[in-house]
């Protein structure tokens, strides 16, 4: 696969970077190992990765007082997710149970069984006052800032003295 390069002249030579990079390049690979085990999954059955948890799609966005993570989770009650913050690390971990259904099942791509999500925050937060709600299959977790972690404009005030004459 070729990936889209961005050239910049320093000193003699170039030097190349794709422009996927500006995001973090870790997500990328767990997008894929995702789409790996469920690729295996659907080839191999449910029966070998049963142990193993699945990672729900999400979005993290940051706002200057706080973190909002949106989890795809349809089809799943809220009485099946579980959420824990501990220090800087949050863990939303949860099941998605096996319909009962009738007949022969021909064909199957929804994905069943526990799965997990963490994600380790970039700065201090309030673990107090985290909220969660979930609406259409989507659950929205607001993780606010520590009042340290939080920008702080500082005004520039004017001085009649110079110091350092």
């Amino acid at each position: 696969m070729n990936m889209p390069v961005r050239r910049q002249q320093r000193g003699q030579g170039t030097v190349e970077r794709p422009r996927g990079w500006a995001r973090n390049p870790l997500l990328e690979f767990d997008d894929l190992i995702n789409q790996m085990g469920g690729l295996l999954e659907s080839t191999v059955g449910s029966a070998a990765p049963a142990i193993a948890a699945w990672t729900p799609s999400a979005d993290v966005t940051e706002a200057d007082d706080a973190y909002h993570v949106e989890l795809e989770l349809p089809g799943v009650d809220r009485k099946d997710v579980d959420i824990e913050i501990n220090g800087q690390e949050l863990a939303v971990t949860g099941e998605i149970k096996e319909r009962e259904r009738k007949g022969i099942m021909r064909h199957s791509s929804r994905r069943t069984g526990r799965f997990e999500y963490r994600l380790l925050l970039p700065s201090e937060v309030n673990t107090e006052d985290v909220t969660a709600s979930m609406s259409n299959g989507v659950l929205t977790i607001t993780v606010p800032k520590a009042a340290t972690a939080k920008p702080r404009h500082i005004e520039i005030t004017e001085s009649s003295e110079r110091q350092g004459g």
